[in-house]
């Protein structure tokens, strides 16, 4: 049996590290909060304060440590500040051809009655409606590997009293991408955004600081040769003039047939846009608005591509509840779900940046032989390497005698007697 004290050690150093990075210029009791929280997550894999108490594995009573981080939870408000660090922390991550996800959740908390301010929502596991809370959420895909790492999440009641509508509450992510991202990485959105509001968001700059997007279309009229015409319609005069080529999630491979249209919208007719035709990808043709504009012949196959990333925050999501448990968190305040959302989604973001190291680093080769994964991390069967990740820091933290507490103490005062002359 492997002896992993010394690889635990290291990862715990890890994430001690990473804790202190992004929580710089807090108050202690704030940092050790975080950096215990964080390494609870990655330990338990609960979301369960019990559970992230008991990896904790100090002298402290089991009910004593969680109430402390009840009390936490509540009362921390520097989530702005922490979100902002944290960005910091991963941006080294990202280059130009970053992708940046938007797609809203939901949070289904069907048996809950006493819980703040819960609203009716859809859940898109069962397509039931039930009570719970919305969640509007980004996630930028990393340089090397193309996992998605949370960048921006917001947990919403559409009872609350300062609620507006979801709309703003989509444009209040992309306000923080414009002003954490740069215009020309491109944003990425399925179907259910294909209304008015976000495209006048995009079309509405300056042509200078205008923002690169792809949104998925439904049915609507566009402009074709300066003529109004139904979308679908257009599509059937389009049959393919590229081949893209691709391995669905079941294994089979997929030939697409693509075309590119150039198009305007009625409310922005001299903005000229691109309209991306694919068929093969289902029953319908995918099709898909674009500003990106190239003199690449094979730009629409590039677009198709990015667009076909767009999978990655639909895993990251389902990674989140089912290997946390997300949904089952049992907090009654909405500042206190919002905070362990935030800190929950920067222990996923750790394990995103672990995955960009992997064949680079020796403790991420520990862990993923530490997961025991029947087919490892071959390219063919494993594309999203997350799930291996976390269950290789559960093997390993599970193995351990001791928690954070080494790490947490106070450094001890120097015994070196300090005379007048060396001040």
């Amino acid at each position: 049996m492997k002896n992993y004290n010394t690889v635990g050690h290291n990862l715990k150093r890890g994430i001690f590290n990473f804790s202190q990075k992004i929580s710089e210029g807090f108050r202690k009791p704030s940092r050790k909060f975080i950096a215990e929280m964080l390494y609870g997550f990655l330990a338990g894999q609960s979301c369960f304060l019990t559970d992230i108490a008991r990896k904790l594995n100090g002298k402290a009573k089991l009910g004593n440590v969680t109430d402390r981080l009840s009390r936490n939870l509540m009362n921390f408000d520097n989530a702005d500040a922490l979100r902002e660090q944290y960005l910091g922390a991963v941006s080294k991550h990202f280059d130009d051809s970053t992708v940046l996800i938007i797609d809203d959740s939901d949070i289904s908390k069907a048996y809950s009655r006493k819980l703040e301010a819960l609203c009716k929502v859809r859940d898109g596991s069962t397509g039931q409606t039930t009570t719970g809370y919305w969640y509007a959420g980004v996630s930028a895909l990393t340089a090397r590997h193309k996992q998605p790492i949370p960048v921006y999440g917001h947990l919403y009641s559409t009872v609350e009293e300062e609620h507006k509508s979801k709309n703003h509450e989509t444009l209040k992510s992309l306000k923080f991408l414009s002003a954490h991202f740069p215009k020309t990485t491109i944003r990425t959105f399925d179907r259910g955004y294909d209304a008015g509001y976000i495209f006048d968001y995009f079309l509405g700059q300056k042509e200078e600081e205008r923002e690169t997007f792809i949104v998925r279309m439904n049915d609507r009229t566009l402009l074709c040769k300066e003529k109004p015409i139904l979308l679908k319609k257009l599509a059937e005069d389009f049959k393919g003039k590229y081949a893209l080529g691709f391995e669905g999630k079941n294994g089979k491979k997929i030939q697409c047939k693509i075309s590119i249209v150039p198009v305007s919208l009625p409310k922005h007719p001299k903005i000229k846009l691109n309209l991306v035709i694919c068929r093969g990808f289902g029953k319908e043709p995918l099709m898909l608005l674009t500003n990106l504009d190239s003199k690449d012949s094979r730009l629409c196959v590039t677009i198709t591509k990015v667009y076909l990333m767009r999978w990655r925050i639909e895993e990251y999501y389902r990674f989140k509840k089912q290997c946390f448990g997300f949904e089952k968190f049992l907090l009654r305040s909405l500042q206190s779900m919002r905070n362990l959302d935030l800190l929950l989604s920067i222990a996923i973001g750790y394990i995103g940046i672990l995955s960009e190291k992997i064949q680079q680093s020796i403790e991420v080769t520990e862990i993923i032989e530490a997961a025991k994964r029947l087919h490892g991390l071959s390219k063919s069967k494993c594309k999203f390497t997350f799930y291996t990740i976390a269950l290789g820091l559960f093997e390993i933290f599970s193995k351990l005698r001791t928690g954070t507490a080494l790490f947490l103490k106070p450094k001890p005062p120097s015994l070196q007697r300090a005379f007048p002359g060396w001040l």
